[in-house]
């Protein structure tokens, strides 16, 4: 990696090219609308030969106006029929006139499995200039960030191929993976404590070994530290609990732990670790203290904030982070999706809770569709982005250079106030997701088939499933899914063998989508699943809860995923037994996705 800046001359450069990139937010945000309409139509000029416009009757025309007469807004299965064409090795112009360059696979699910998201090369650029946007940004609020260090963890994860030779992958994946960021020039804000090399280690193992190690080499360096999501950010610190000593051995002595079998990453370790005993025996020392409180700043004491996303259903981690950070500020810096890179968060600083993002209208064409219209007959016509109001919810819909035209991303915003002329969105939920623990969405009807197909186990025993709810259990680390269930007997001999339960639990996992098995069978970023059995009767006192809080008895359904710690707790009280999948569910990068688009 290239070395700092380390004179007035390049601090001055970095200062230019901070005020180059505020300013260039000034001036698009300014005028948002205006840029908007040179998008659509730079996007539409670009791709006037594609066959999916060219079926939609669309013929060279690139203004606003015609484009949303003939173009539909449209969702995933919409789009499957020529994602399948391109994945199968259809190289014609289907969706863009540039050649599919791969496809990012989304963590939202398409029936059980990922969805693919084409992009093409001048995509890295655009989501390399929206990541130079956050340090100028984050500068304002935080002087002196390029004297130091950030301890990131980032890794990748695995990749496949389509059948036609596409390369399928996590967006993470494929940027941490590009020429963009392995042979990136010197920046503040990627200058990491974790070398390129343990960042593109496969072994998840190694990878956090190695980078918790480096980490704590540098502790004095380090200055903000993160992950993507909160989550994983809380594994690693959970890591460090169960391997301070090994760490610290390497440390004193200077060698690398011999589980680290990778060539490449052993050397670039060695390039960071010298033998340290008087660091060791400090690590060692706030280590085995019996409370963790503020671990972060006891061992990174120069650290200034957490770099996180705990928006949406990351929020859950936030009493963690605060608990092992003292407090720190926790920021969320940008957001974006496979579908497309959005926006950045201007205020950084700000409570989780009040977290929002300007939208940078040169990313994509985005337009919005009304949440809770009052004409319930009729679908809401999106709007542009110089209509939204304040304190309204809107579903987001994306054009994108890569070919996705009037495409539902599936996320619920709501305007929280503008910059310049700009809206600055809050990210409410993703749609329809019930359970979340890391990069896995579950969505109701998924679980309830899930569940569906594990109950049918109880039949030969005379038992049967009464009702169920779930939540995401982020007080164990992983976090784990936890189902409730009532269960009903035909007579008090009936006895239902844990093993059985055991069963249920492999059941529903093996039944969920690929995300989630991925996140359980290689990252271990989900814990094994939980059926807790509930006594007789717990659902009936779950209804008249709801109903002293004023739920109507005649519209009351059970729910089937709860937050509500208060319903939680209730559930809790009334538990009997529990039972944890004894083993994680099969998983093959690709395998089923591949099949299925033949």
């Amino acid at each position: 990696m290239p070395e700092a800046p380390n004179n007035r001359c390049d601090d001055y450069i970095l200062s230019e090219n901070n005020k180059k990139s505020l300013q260039f937010i000034e001036d698009v945000t300014s005028n948002p609308d205006d840029v908007q309409l040179r998008v659509l139509s730079d996007i539409l000029t670009q791709n006037a030969s594609v066959e999916y416009l060219h079926r939609h009757g669309l013929s060279g025309q690139t203004d606003r106006e015609t484009f949303k007469k003939l173009v539909p807004v449209i969702t995933y299965d919409d789009l499957h029929p020529d994602i399948t064409r391109i994945a199968n090795g259809d190289t014609s112009p289907i969706l863009s006139s540039h050649p599919i360059s791969e496809f990012l696979t989304s963590s939202g699910t398409s029936g059980g499995e990922r969805k693919l998201m084409p992009t093409i090369e001048a995509e890295l650029g655009r989501r390399s200039m929206l990541y130079s946007l956050l340090m100028p940004v984050m500068s304002q609020f935080v002087p002196g960030l390029d004297k130091g260090k950030g301890m990131y963890f980032l890794f990748i994860k695995s990749e496949s191929k389509t059948p036609g030779g596409l390369l399928a992958r996590p967006v993470l994946t494929s940027y941490y993976k590009s020429n963009q960021f392995k042979e990136r020039p010197y920046d503040p804000y990627t200058n990491y404590t974790s070398p390129n090399e343990t960042i593109l280690c496969q072994d998840s193992f190694q990878s956090m070994y190695s980078q918790m190690l480096c980490g704590l080499c540098l502790n004095q360096e380090v200055l903000r530290v993160g992950a993507v999501f909160a989550s994983g950010f809380i594994r690693a610190i959970r890591f460090l609990e169960k391997h301070w000593s090994d760490l610290c051995n390497d440390i004193r002595t200077g060698t690398v732990n011999q589980a680290i079998t990778d060539p490449g990453v052993k050397e670039a370790v060695l390039r960071v670790l010298k033998p340290d005993p008087a660091l060791a025996e400090f690590i060692e020392r706030e280590c085995s203290k019996n409370a963790w409180q503020g671990i972060i700043t006891r061992i990174w004491p120069n650290t200034k904030y957490v770099d996180v996303i705990v928006t949406g259903t990351m929020s859950q981690y936030i009493p963690t982070l605060d608990y092992y950070s003292n407090g720190l500020p926790i920021v969320c810096t940008m957001y974006a999706s496979s579908e497309c890179y959005f926006g950045v968060n201007l205020n950084p600083l700000c409570k989780p809770s009040e977290v929002a993002y300007t939208i940078i209208p040169t990313m994509a064409y985005f337009e919005f569709l009304p949440v809770g219209a009052n004409d319930q007959d009729q679908e809401p016509k999106p709007i542009d982005l110089s209509e939204v109001k304040l304190g309204q919810d809107y579903e987001l819909v994306v054009t994108t250079y890569a070919g996705l035209y009037r495409y539902r991303v599936g996320d619920l915003l709501r305007v929280a106030g503008f910059k310049n002329k700009a809206p600055q969105f809050s990210f409410i939920c993703r749609k329809n997701v019930a359970l979340s623990i890391d990069s896995d969405k579950t969505d109701e009807v998924e679980l309830h088939q899930a569940i569906e197909k594990a109950s049918s186990h109880l039949v030969p025993l005379d038992a049967s499933l009464v009702e169920y709810t779930s939540f995401a259990d982020t007080t164990t680390i992983p976090g784990h899914y936890v189902i409730f269930w009532e269960l009903s007997v035909k007579s008090s001999s009936t006895h239902v063998p844990p093993s059985v339960l055991e069963d249920c639990c492999i059941t529903i996992e093996e039944s969920l989508n690929s995300v989630y098995r991925q996140c359980r069978a290689s990252d271990k970023s989900i814990g094994p699943l939980e059926i807790r059995l509930v006594e007789p009767g717990t659902f009936d006192k779950l209804m008249d809860y709801a109903i002293s809080l004023g739920a109507s008895i005649n519209q009351y359904k059970t729910p089937r995923c709860v937050k509500f710690a208060p319903i939680i707790e209730l559930l809790n009280s009334l538990v009997v037994s529990k039972y944890f999948s004894p083993k994680c569910p099969k998983w093959v990068p690709g395998h089923k996705q591949w099949n299925n688009m033949n």
